[in-house]
């Protein structure tokens, strides 16, 4: 019998692991993951917000293990044996597979840029963006006792998909940051500091200015164009002019970093040749030096064969890829030919609080209250995709109409 491991029960993973639990076929899956619970990594903004709870945005992984099929193992990988397929976990223990599929998932990136890591707070789990909610409504008690101003400051460090969407979520948030402080809700400044000037490329920039005009209309405060240089206790440090490079600081009590994410370390410390520990893989999804290993999600990057650039790592195009791979797999367990992967994206929208979204649906613009019905009903539809119907029922954003 044929030992199959998927690591990770993000997106692409639990959409393998759903793929191949419905197959007959005459072996094994071992899922691993370090939490015991996969979460909706598209949510987090709401959480981070206060906006909706942790427990909205996850599941138990057993919930959708069929134990007849599947074991699960909750453990941290350190790296990938390929050589000997095995997998090596941090507690030293390890794992043989005939079969991977390295479904890892991401990591916040520093870019290399001063501070960071030690005073920006990053979104990246549960844990974290729950964290950022816990900090935020400390440094509204803190204000009660010290009437600094800075105590009231939040700043979002990047304006892409995922900064845009917390800032939404930070202006819903903000008449309950208001009442904890005991100000008004204007007394809250929401700040986002952002490198270039044109904002959400993947949006045509009418569709884009709409989004970014409502926030600011809803009183963030956004300022583009403007280059992180370093992050120190309290300030962010961007540049403030071009030409002569000078540099201003904008003190703040919360510092959010949002400007991007790598694919997990594991792939680096596992001997990949990668960018940002993303893999260049083969166009059935296979890892170019072993056939028997598949890397999908965040860890992998497919190339868009019409723009010549790996596709963006969104949720659509994971889940995608790991019912493409858990297809392959099975055909390669068989002794049939792989297929190659093929992708066509359905649109994205994003969410700037709970009534209001943006983007684009099979190529045509929505905005307003329709995009954000829109927005849920495709997180129900990843609900069902990768957690099945119980998930979808008693998880799903049913709140549709308001």
């Amino acid at each position: 019998m044929n030992e199959v491991v998927i690591l990770g029960a993000g997106y692409a993973g639990l959409r393998a692991l759903k793929k191949l639990q419905g197959n007959n076929g005459d072996f094994h899956i071992t899922l691993v993951d370090k939490n015991p619970y996969h979460f909706e990594a598209t949510d987090l903004h709401e959480v981070a917000a206060g906006t909706q709870p942790r427990e909205k945005i996850t599941y138990e992984i057993e919930a959708v293990v069929n134990p007849k099929k599947t074991t699960f193992k909750q453990a941290e990988v350190a790296k990938i044996d390929r050589e000997n397929s095995q997998v090596i976990f941090t507690d030293g223990s390890s794992l043989h597979y005939d079969y991977v599929i390295v479904a890892l998932g991401f990591e916040s990136e520093s870019f290399g840029i001063e501070g960071v890591e030690e005073f920006a707070m990053e979104m990246v789990s549960v844990d974290s963006a729950e964290n950022i909610n816990k900090h935020i409504h400390a440094k509204m008690a803190e204000y009660r006792t010290t009437q600094d101003p800075n105590a009231l400051k939040i700043v979002v460090c990047g304006a892409g998909f995922t900064g845009v969407e917390l800032l939404g979520a930070l202006v819903e948030g903000r008449d309950e940051f208001a009442e904890e402080a005991g100000v008004s809700a204007d007394q809250i400044e929401i700040y986002c500091i952002e490198a270039v000037t044109r904002l959400l490329p993947m949006f045509d920039e009418k569709l884009s200015e709409w989004g970014i005009n409502h926030l600011k209309n809803w009183g963030v405060q956004l300022l583009t164009g403007k280059p992180i240089k370093a992050i120190k206790e309290g300030a962010v440090v961007y540049q403030d002019n071009a030409e002569t490079g000078e540099t201003a600081e904008l003190e703040a009590g919360t510092i959010i970093w949002t400007t991007g994410v790598s694919g997990s370390h594991v792939i680096t410390d596992s001997g990949y040749e990668a960018r940002r520990n993303r893999v260049s893989v083969n166009a059935d999804l296979r890892d170019p030096e072993y056939d028997n290993v598949y890397v999908i999600g965040d860890v992998s990057a497919v190339m868009d064969r019409e723009s010549n650039r790996p596709w963006p790592t969104t949720a659509q195009i994971a889940t995608k890829m790991g019912e493409f791979a858990a297809k392959n797999l099975v055909k390669q367990m068989n002794g049939q030919a792989t297929e190659n992967f093929s992708f066509k994206s359905l649109g994205s929208v994003a969410s700037i609080g709970n009534t209001h979204a943006f983007g684009l649906v099979f190529d045509k613009p929505v905005k307003g209250y329709p995009a954000s019905f829109i927005k849920k009903s495709i997180m129900d539809k990843s609900l069902l995709e990768t957690g099945g119907v119980k998930q979808m029922i008693s998880k799903g954003r049913w709140d549709l109409y308001h």
